[in-house]
């Protein structure tokens, strides 16, 4: 059990310092950004308490928009997510999430892009309609979404290819 925490302790202060510190300057063509932090969320223990993991997005969200200065976007953003994670897994993973077996690690490759794709549209839609916050700006809100999603998506799953995945 000490570590599960360790790991995502180190996990969540990697993330959270490469998203403030590297991700955060990118700003590829004025508006594409990878926002790599939601990797904890994604891979957070599937056993562990959901509540713990709710107040850990909501805690992260809360201090890259003290970082970004970006009032509570990432935050709100994280929390749906982190909420939404048992949805998202049962779609992507089906009977291996009913069993509690899914593992990371040496699940097919398949259903880890669906989940970090849908993870990344939902949580990328939500921050950037708060972020806007205008529904007039509709088509902006859709493609900051879609381009941002798919630079994020990539580097998500580059990241937990090279970090995480058994070495055969």
């Amino acid at each position: 059990m000490n570590s599960v925490l360790g790991i995502n302790s180190v996990r969540f202060i990697l993330l959270l310092l490469v998203q403030v510190i590297i991700c955060s300057n990118i700003n590829f063509l004025g508006y594409i950004n990878p926002y790599i932090y939601i990797i904890f969320i994604f891979l957070f223990p599937i056993r562990e308490n959901r509540m713990v993991l709710i107040l850990s997005g909501f805690i992260l969200g809360m201090l890259i928009d003290m970082f970004l200065d970006s009032g509570g976007v990432h935050a709100a953003a994280s929390v749906l997510l982190a909420y939404a994670r048992p949805v998202l897994l049962k779609t992507s993973f089906g009977m291996l999430y009913e069993h509690q077996s899914v593992k990371f690690s040496n699940t097919e490759l398949g259903s880890l892009i669906t989940y970090i794709t849908f993870g990344t549209v939902i949580h990328h839609l939500v921050m950037f309609s708060l972020e806007i916050f205008n529904i007039s700006n509709i088509l902006l809100i859709l493609k900051k979404t879609l381009f941002s999603s798919i630079f994020t998506i990539l580097l998500s799953i580059l990241i937990i290819i090279l970090f995480s995945r058994n070495k055969k």
